[in-house]
């Protein structure tokens, strides 16, 4: 049981953070027009229209129908919104910007109305989870408008965008880039238990690893050029059976947002930044390149969240602080709206020192996603189970897109392997090391 106090807090910290994150949401569709609402630039993404009107769906089911009883608002949208509803090709076809707003407003006013009185405590989950949901929703958005700004202008959008801030950029060390981090073996705890981890986070459970080892940053797009210069794209012998096959036919030389040699071949400015826009298959096969290969989800979240000295797990690589706004540990939320170089944030570290785990890029690991032993699904089956099918990859840490809601160490993103529209990057691992590589 919680006091009346902890209730009214709880309320309280619920309905900022669902403020909070409608104002972004918002602010994604400011002087959009009719035709990019509704423009699907890739048969795997629907429209960013579409996803505004699956929020409001969303909430509206599983709070004003589920929760409180109540019919439907608007029964016109159920099919078009819901998520098996319609094919996504058939989604372009949506309502003005002006009438899915006003469905919006309307679900929100009556939502916010029956916070005041709902049993918090019961419920709290599920008001956490769409939060969450409209999150990860957001980042689709975003890389939607990336997409449509890449047919419009006829470059990949990012081309012009990898401008570096940093004023360190000419005094790092760059052969720091390639420094991997030796996590010794022994137990650490995957997964979260929080009112705010989703299904597939939960349950807590300990996992023993083997000594391996982990770069210490993510792989760079200087370090990326390398395979593509050395013929990597034509190369079978890098590349798995699946992985030839999807190059033969997607036909392609380079990751999805590379910028190039925009300024010239000498002034590579983007060079610190994380490769962006690969899929795994990409990623395996430059990891193969190397002589090492995609770290497994769970020795990415060792890496990235355990603390051996205390024995415990951290929220955050850096600790359970959440992030400030604008955030100091990491590159998320639009922030900055572009990656930034993947040693610009040193307060951000893990506690074996790992950089940027979490923002910039998400990062490819080698595992199939999957339930873990005790799974239960929340808020329903099809929002995780349906997707342990052997056919969708692990990626974890988020993106400059992600926002903070759903930015923890325990997260799973997945996706299936040939996917490359979204901001995945990835950093390699390996059993054994030359003498070259250097310990914390």
């Amino acid at each position: 049981m919680i006091s009346n106090l902890s209730k009214s807090s709880v309320k309280k910290t619920v309905f900022q953070a669902f403020d909070e994150c409608r104002a972004k949401t918002l602010s994604l569709f400011q002087d959009i027009d009719q035709a990019k609402f509704s423009s699907q630039p890739h048969p795997d993404f629907s429209p960013v229209g579409w996803h505004l009107g699956h929020i409001a769906y969303i909430e509206s089911l599983w709070i004003l129908e589920r929760s409180v009883g109540l019919p439907c608002f608007f029964p016109q949208y159920r099919k078009l919104f819901a998520a098996d509803g319609l094919p996504k090709s058939q989604r372009v076809q949506l309502p003005n910007l002006e009438d899915i707003l006003y469905y919006l407003d309307t679900v929100r006013e009556k939502v916010l109305e029956y916070l005041g009185v709902a049993d918090i405590e019961q419920q709290e989950r599920i008001w956490r989870f769409l939060i969450q949901h409209e999150s990860q929703h957001c980042e689709i958005i975003s890389m939607v408008l990336e997409l449509v700004k890449s047919q419009e202008s006829g470059v990949k959008s990012q081309e012009l965008k990898f401008i570096s801030l940093d004023s360190e950029l000419w005094t790092f060390d760059f052969t720091k880039l390639v420094e991997m981090v030796c996590i010794p073996g022994g137990e650490f705890e995957q997964g979260n238990n929080s009112i705010d981890a989703l299904d597939n986070e939960q349950p807590i459970h300990k996992v023993y690893l083997d000594t391996y080892w982990i770069d210490r940053y993510p792989v760079t797009c200087g370090q990326y050029r390398s395979f593509m210069e050395a013929g990597g794209y034509q190369n079978p012998c890098w590349w798995s059976k699946a992985g030839w096959q999807w190059l033969n036919t997607e036909q392609v030389t380079q990751p999805f947002y590379w910028c190039g040699d925009a300024y010239g071949s000498k002034l590579r400015i983007w060079d610190n930044h994380p490769v962006c826009g690969v899929s795994w298959y990409e990623a395996q096969a430059y990891s193969r390149f190397i002589g090492k290969r995609l770290p497994t989800e769970a020795e990415w979240e060792k890496a990235a969240s355990w603390d051996a000295r205390a024995s415990r797990r951290r929220t955050y690589p850096w600790g359970d602080e959440e992030l400030t706004t604008p955030a100091q540990n990491c590159n998320c939320d639009r922030a900055i709206g572009k990656t930034t170089a993947v040693y610009a944030y040193p307060a951000g570290q893990s506690a074996y020192g790992l950089y940027d785990t979490l923002g910039n890029v998400w990062e490819w690991t080698d595992c199939w996603f999957d339930g873990y032993d005790g799974f239960q699904s929340y808020p329903y089956s099809g929002y995780s189970k349906v997707y342990f099918d052997q056919q969708h990859r692990v990626l974890k840490g988020g993106s400059w897109a992600t926002r903070p809601w759903v930015l923890r160490s325990s997260f799973r993103n997945w996706y299936h392997p040939n996917v490359r529209q979204i901001f995945a990057g990835f950093r390699c691992a390996a059993s054994e090391v030359s003498s070259s590589a250097r310990e914390p």
